[in-house]
């Protein structure tokens, strides 16, 4: 079930709140808990309901193993590490084997001409997400920082359906505690309005940005995918569209999950925050998947010594975590690749910083605007380049598109830039902006227009926390992002606020998105 298609949105979502909050009202808390974490795992099993075995597993095993580790009657530190290791092995094992035992496996076939077969193993949803929130939540018991919480409630803290398939990733000291208060069981009027607002503008940026902008990446990468020859505008233009398709999607998720949460009462943390407005690489991963980010450095960037042991150790632990980022992703060398490029960028970028503490500059200091847009288009160029690989069904097909956007077929533009780019030597620059025999029907006006308004949007529109600021949307904003304060700027007094008029503008953008709603595509995040 998706959350942009009717079932979800004219069905279950208004059945989930009307029973937690009537159960509540009428009931013992814990009944509506019940009913909500039984809501919830019907939403996991629309999709596969034999996969409902595999997920109320997950949430026994690693239960039981979390409440052995709050003890105190397991004293040893080492039978204490043996039982950790124990519950990290048997996570890791079931991502291991549904995700990438295939993956493995084809990869011995190919280096050692072997011929292992494993039939097909289908990836079940969120499977990465659920276990991933849970591995967090075995560490922090066994560091002692976690209480031993009701059942029932940590069920919830799992399979929580805003936050299941896609994250973000919640920690329990964030949500279990809320699911302790009463106050979130009986309905109430600001919640539900906040959270239709949020739920209103993510659905908007899936359907009419996301689904549409996709129209003019796919034909450029299935293009490449096939053999064809691109141009080197054409495949600028599949890539700059998929990097916004990716952009709004995401985002429009993140949006859709955070509002569904708070229409319970709940608050989840921020999983995005304007990453095109970073101004360095380290930047826009503290702005990209945030919850994916602060796992992998707590978790796995940290222990490994962090910034700790020496400049060498932290390179090398930066490019650990990031290439087994990738690999989170995907069971594909693109995504290894890409995760590669990710951790290249990082070091790259730590060592320009020495090199500014070397000439005795400020690093900390906010740099002057011309600095701060160099850093966001120079940014911007290096993630677009690295979605290539992310998006590309193949290596080859990523090298086809990469060979066309460096100028390896040429430099082709548009017809009407001849008017500002005339004076360009004619044997390196051709003005039609597509090779003779494309197949994809690029550049057409209306892929231009839709990057082209994208991007502006993207880099100088408010983000949806900026938008809702007064309603304080989101479980860490604004205290963990001071800079995401608006001061006095001209949208400020065009924030939202529960009034008519705002409520027509809402009411417009969900209707118009329920109208495209013919034909409901999944989120690029839930393939991962």
């Amino acid at each position: 079930m998706l959350f942009n298609s009717y079932e979800f949105i004219c069905v279950f979502l208004p059945i989930a709140l009307l029973g937690f909050f009537t159960v509540g009202k009428i009931g013992h808390y814990r009944w509506a808990i019940a009913f909500l974490v039984a809501a919830s795992l019907f939403f996991y099993g629309w999709w596969n309901p034999p996969y409902l075995l595999l997920i109320l597993g997950s949430i026994l095993f690693n239960y039981c193993l979390g409440s052995l580790l709050s003890k105190d009657s397991v004293s040893s530190t080492l039978k204490r590490k043996g039982l950790l290791i124990f519950g990290m092995a048997v996570n890791l094992g079931s991502i291991g084997y549904f995700k990438y035992a295939n993956f493995f496996a084809d990869t011995v076939n190919a280096i050692a001409n072997a011929n292992i077969d494993l039939g097909d193993i289908f990836l079940p949803l969120g499977i990465s997400f659920f276990t991933f929130q849970q591995i967090s939540y075995l560490v922090d018991a066994y560091n002692g920082e976690t209480k031993e919480y009701n059942f029932l409630r940590y069920c919830l803290f799992v399979s929580f359906f805003p936050q299941l398939i896609a994250g973000p990733i919640v920690l329990h000291k964030e949500v279990l505690p809320q699911f302790a208060q009463k106050a979130i069981y009986h309905f109430n009027r600001e919640n539900l309005s906040v959270g239709i607002t949020i739920f209103s503008i993510g659905l908007f940026k899936k359907v009419i940005f996301a689904d549409t902008v996709a129209l003019y990446a796919t034909p450029v990468f299935d293009a490449a995918a096939n053999g064809a020859t691109l141009s080197f505008f054409e495949a600028w233009c599949g890539a700059l569209a998929y990097t916004m398709q990716l952009y709004f999607d995401f985002s429009g998720y993140s949006d859709m999950a955070i509002g569904a949460a708070r229409m319970f009462g709940i608050k989840l943390p921020l999983n995005f925050n304007s990453p095109y407005k970073a101004v360095n690489i380290s930047e826009f991963w503290r702005r990209w998947h945030m919850t994916l980010s602060r796992f992998l450095r707590d978790y796995l960037y940290i222990p490994l010594g962090g910034n700790r042991q020496g400049k060498i150790r932290r390179y090398v632990n930066l490019m650990i975590t990031m290439l087994l980022g990738g690999l989170w992703h995907g069971a594909g060398w693109n995504f290894v690749l890409w995760g590669g490029l990710h951790g290249s960028y990082l070091v790259i970028h730590q060592q320009w910083l020495q090199f500014r503490k070397l000439l005795g500059q400020d690093i900390k200091a906010k740099g002057s605007w011309w600095s701060r847009v160099l850093g966001c288009v120079l940014t911007f160029f290096v993630v677009v380049v690295a979605w290539v690989f992310f998006r590309a069904t193949s290596m080859e097909a990523a090298g086809a598109m990469l060979t066309a956007m460096f100028g390896g077929n040429g430099i082709s533009l548009p017809g009407f830039t001849e008017k500002f780019l005339g004076f360009l030597p004619s044997a390196i620059v051709q003005f039609n902006g597509i090779l003779a025999g494309s197949k994809t029907a690029l550049p057409s006006p209306l892929a231009m227009f839709w990057i082209v308004l994208l991007l502006a949007i993207a880099w100088g529109a408010p983000n949806t926390q900026q938008w809702m600021e007064r309603a304080n949307p989101a479980l860490d904003y604004p205290a963990e992002f001071p800079s995401g304060r608006l001061g006095n700027v001209w949208w400020e007094k065009l924030q939202w606020k529960p009034t008519p008029q705002w409520s027509v503008v809402v009411g417009l953008a969900a209707g118009l998105s329920l109208v495209f709603l013919l034909r409901p595509t999944e989120f690029l995040y839930f393939q991962f």
